[in-house]
């Protein structure tokens, strides 16, 4: 891909962010994973790529690390539609044929899935090793490998079977963000877009007439800092952490539905910037959002994402993916809801006929 331009200030420069229990280490060199590395005792290290990973990112890992060769490899397929409890059960086997034990580390080196499939094997073989994340998209670095969830999808609802678990540390450095597709570099934008939503009305501002490939580190850093903040006072999403959820009720639903159905299924991100329409709408009519800043978040996503056609004769199917959805309270579809850019809030339970409404929205804006 063409090279990207990262900003003037070099990750290395970018202090640490301080989280619960672990750190978040900006180090384009990765020197400092060397050095976690070889300062430790651990019994085995075993390092999570997929197919892309391997071949992409893990040159670029090793390179760090001259003379480091006591590691084994478990390789997955790459993709959303592989993050799933019999991916996962070949990681623990892999585990136990490479005779890890609880004092052995697990190094997720990937995108989000490797990092939510892999935080959640590690979490649970053995009742529990250690991990770090390594994440190489910007999804990953913004979003998946920050705030101690693992998870898997079942039956396409998305992150259902998970734990709540904190990596010993995480490392990201912006030359993997090289190795990646455009669409996969768009993909991750749409997080980064959220955080300024759901919380800092400047970001937002500045980053909306910005765009994925000219992301600076310090960019990215402040990206990694809002949602560290969230769920530091927050780790396991009994209150503010529920904002991080915004665009994501409707927008899991739509990748899902993706998922099982469409040849070439949306990335998260895409889903996520239809599903931040959709509930932006939602802001407006019931919540407080104003006309104008509903428009300017139709504008902002529409200029960086491609639009999503649906048919209403989906909107069953979606919604039955909604019930599904981790933020409910019995049959009551809960969503996270911004009052104001800048400014959200939480379990706000919306009927399921304006639901529909919203999804007419979206499907009627991209029809005209």
């Amino acid at each position: 891909m063409e090279e990207q331009v990262r900003g003037a200030a070099a990750p290395e420069q970018l202090p640490y962010i301080s989280s619960t229990g672990y750190h978040v280490v900006f180090d384009d060199t990765l020197a400092k994973l060397a050095s976690f590395i070889q300062t430790a005792s651990y019994t085995k290290i075993l390092i999570l790529t997929d197919r892309n990973t391997n071949i992409h990112c893990l040159p670029v890992m090793l390179e760090a690390m001259p003379g480091f060769d006591g590691y084994d490899i478990i390789e997955v397929d790459e993709g959303e539609e592989n993050k799933n409890i019999d991916f996962c059960v070949g990681i623990w086997k892999m585990m136990l044929d490479f005779g890890a034990d609880r004092q052995s580390l697990l190094i997720n080196l990937g995108g989000g899935v490797v990092t939510d499939m892999g935080g959640f094997a590690a979490s649970t073989f053995k009742r529990g090793i250690d991990f770090i994340q390594v994440p190489t998209t910007l999804l990953s670095q913004v979003d998946a490998s920050v705030g101690g969830k693992t998870g898997i999808d079942l039956d396409h609802v998305k992150n259902i079977v998970g734990t709540f678990a904190q990596p010993k540390a995480v490392f990201i450095s912006t030359k993997f963000l090289d190795t990646l597709e455009h669409r996969q570099l768009v993909s991750g934008f749409a997080e980064v877009i959220k955080h300024g939503l759901i919380f800092d009305r400047d970001f937002y501002e500045r980053i909306k007439a910005s765009d994925a490939s000219h992301l600076s580190a310090a960019d990215i850093h402040h990206s990694v800092s809002i949602k560290n903040e969230v769920v530091t006072q927050d780790p396991t999403e009994k209150g503010l952490r529920k904002i991080l959820n915004f665009g994501h009720t409707i927008g899991h639903a739509i990748e899902g539905y993706s998922l099982a159905h469409d040849a070439r299924p949306l990335l998260h991100g895409e889903a996520i910037a239809v599903g931040m329409i959709c509930e932006a709408y939602l802001a407006h009519r019931i919540n407080g959002l104003t006309k104008e800043a509903l428009d300017d978040i139709v504008h902002t996503f529409r200029t960086h994402f491609p639009d999503y056609a649906y048919h209403n004769a989906i909107y069953d199917e979606l919604v039955t993916l909604m019930k599904n959805d981790k933020k409910n309270i019995g049959d009551r579809i809960g969503f996270a809801l911004l009052n104001r850019i800048g400014q959200c809030d939480i379990d706000v339970f919306v009927p399921h006929e304006l639901i529909r409404e919203s999804l007419d929205f979206y499907r009627i804006l991209i029809a005209e």
